[in-house]
């Protein structure tokens, strides 16, 4: 089964046809910038943009920085506050003339990973952390997605947001070395384990590709690998997430 995948990110929208039964890109993916600022009708412009790319007639799946519920935006923590109540789903529907389902960035890279990548065939709690300009999550249990678990956004005490503490952002912003994040990331990893007790963490995001250079310095209780699909994962798990298959609580 052929869908198209779209991510949505906040410097660049990219997309490729996915083959959802193998997790693999049909073509090279395609990126677009995103646009400056990015509203409501410029960034549903691009999506439009992206799929007639392709020449696009069938399946979309899309990968939204935002807390998604059936199709509805309810949150904008780094993207334009224009879009809160928007029905994305509706809108990128009617502009690519396709049908489209659309849900949160983290949740899609993670139906990647849990399908195809570091989580495959793995039961018990899966928890899939996106590195990049804040953090996102993806919550499994026996391979189903809780979706909009939103846990770059929990407090932690002395240190107040998550995300804005040990993202990958902040890591580069404050100039601190892989040990001296990897040290601040210890206290946001023993906030988690201690809230949900996973068997199982996969590092995503840009933060994943040096995984080498701090390893070693992290402490858990789970197993903590990092991520293998990398730049696709947004792309084959939005895609993926738009398959009649796959089960997302």
């Amino acid at each position: 089964m052929e869908i198209l995948g779209i991510d949505v990110g906040g410097s660049g929208i990219k997309g490729a046809p996915v083959d959802v039964n193998r997790g693999e890109l049909l073509t090279p993916r395609h990126r677009i910038s995103t646009p400056q600022p990015a509203t409501v009708k410029a960034v549903a412009d691009t999506v439009a943009a992206l799929a007639e790319h392709f020449q696009w007639k069938g399946a979309i799946g899309c990968g939204f920085p935002a807390v998604v519920q059936h199709g509805v935006v309810k949150t904008a923590s780094n993207i334009d506050k224009g879009w809160i109540g928007t029905n994305a789903q509706q809108l990128f529907a009617e502009k690519t003339g396709c049908p489209v389902q659309i849900h949160n960035d983290a949740d899609v890279a993670g139906i990647a990973e849990v399908r195809f990548g570091a989580g495959k065939d793995r039961q018990g709690v899966v928890l899939v952390l996106t590195i990049g300009t804040g953090i996102g999550s993806g919550l499994f249990h026996n391979g189903v997605l809780v979706p909009n678990s939103e846990f770059g956004h929990i407090q932690l005490k002395k240190y107040g947001l998550a995300e804005k503490y040990v993202s990958d952002a902040t890591r580069k912003k404050d100039d601190l070395s892989w040990k001296q994040w990897a040290e601040r990331f210890n206290v946001y990893l023993a906030e988690i384990e201690k809230l949900l007790s996973p068997d199982l963490i996969i590092l995503g995001g840009g933060g994943s590709k040096k995984f080498a250079k701090y390893d070693e310095h992290l402490e858990t209780k789970a197993e903590i690998v990092p991520a293998e699909l990398l730049n696709e994962a947004g792309i084959i798990g939005a895609a993926g997430a738009a398959a009649p298959s796959v089960v997302t609580a």
